[in-house]
């Protein structure tokens, strides 16, 4: 029994959590990311945007978005402004353009922190699944369902394992960094 194996998906899940994080973090680009998430008040209830239009890039600088119905217009509207994304929305009949200004050196450096931020969640992320696991494994030797040094063999494994994982979000950290500080 295998405690590391058991728990990878939630390794992954940790990943999956910061890639989806850092795809709403602004970089130099327009992207669908950055408004999709965004919640909207309409029909007596709130809704994600993504839910209620549809959004696209057509150039580096302009997010557009389409709503299905053309009564969420305002109500669209109001989200973006609600918002506070640094962009104010251009309504023209029933499409809502954002154009991107241009990204400052402070923004930037604000941006960089907090995508270091987003990274420390991520790896308090690996160490609470990291300690579910060393828990486990502490817990079969008690009950002698392991020995005390195959006990140690999955700890030392499961300490290799953590590194790599986290060594995956040092990686998307980098390569995120670069695109945000890229003018």
């Amino acid at each position: 029994m295998n405690r590391i194996d058991e728990h990878k998906g939630e390794f992954q899940a940790v990943i999956d959590h910061f890639h989806k994080e850092l795809s709403g973090l602004r970089t130099g680009r327009a992207s669908a990311a950055l408004v999709e998430n965004i919640r909207v008040e309409a029909y007596g209830q709130t809704m994600d945007l993504k839910s209620m239009a549809n959004i696209s890039t057509p150039d580096a600088k302009t997010v557009q978005i389409e709503p299905w119905d053309k009564g969420v217009v305002k109500d669209i509207e109001k989200a973006l402004v609600d918002a506070s994304l640094g962009m104010q929305p251009n309504v023209a009949g029933s499409t809502i353009r954002l154009a991107m200004p241009p990204m400052t050196e402070e923004n930037r450096k604000n941006m960089a922190k907090v995508l270091h931020q987003k990274e420390e969640q991520a790896k308090i992320g690996m160490r609470n699944v990291r300690e579910k696991i060393k828990t486990a494994i502490q817990n079969d030797e008690k009950e002698k369902v392991i020995a005390e040094d195959e006990k140690r063999r999955q700890l030392e494994q499961l300490d290799k394992v953590v590194a790599e994982w986290n060594g995956k979000v040092e990686t998307i950290t980098t390569e995120k960094e670069k695109e945000i500080m890229t003018v």
